[in-house]
């Protein structure tokens, strides 16, 4: 595998981390595979755990060794394996973990607080705050529920 000069840009290692499938410990990864071939790079996530759930299922490498060769755990193994069978491809992309947005300040949390608003106005956030626990019996955050009220920024272009 070939590294960049330092101060050069590498448009392959920009590309994986934009798409979130840049390896974190490169270094790790000692398969023959990826010490030899420069079609493999160790930086590349989903070819690393690809080969690797390959290297046990089609080669017959014992899961113990795989894990090793390729610098993860056996729990890191069988995650991989289950996601290559029951996505295929794509689901050894990495997916963004924790919540994906605000899940308490549904749209019709959202509703009742426009409707609030219109009515009185002088309505402070805490006070939202807790018509919103009254009301739905969830507590939401002061600055989630600013969040999720203020006006969408635009990105207007010139």
């Amino acid at each position: 595998m070939a590294k960049p000069k330092p101060g050069r840009r590498d448009p392959k290692a920009e590309a994986l981390a934009r798409d979130g499938a840049l390896n974190p410990h490169p270094e790790a990864v000692r398969d023959t595979l990826f010490a030899g071939n420069p079609f493999f790079d160790a930086r590349d996530l989903v070819q690393v755990r690809y080969e690797m759930v390959r290297r046990h299922q089609a080669d017959r490498v014992p899961i113990s060794d795989v894990a090793s060769a390729f610098g993860v755990s056996r729990p890191t193994f069988y995650k991989a394996q289950s996601a290559l069978a029951e996505h295929g491809l794509g689901g050894l992309v990495p997916q963004q973990r924790g919540p994906k947005g605000g899940h308490k300040i549904s749209a019709e949390v959202l509703a009742y607080i426009d409707q609030l608003r219109t009515t009185r106005p002088d309505l402070t956030v805490p006070q939202c705050v807790d018509a919103i626990a009254t009301r739905f019996g969830v507590r939401v955050h002061r600055r989630s529920l600013e969040r999720a009220v203020a006006p969408k920024k635009r990105l207007d272009l010139p």
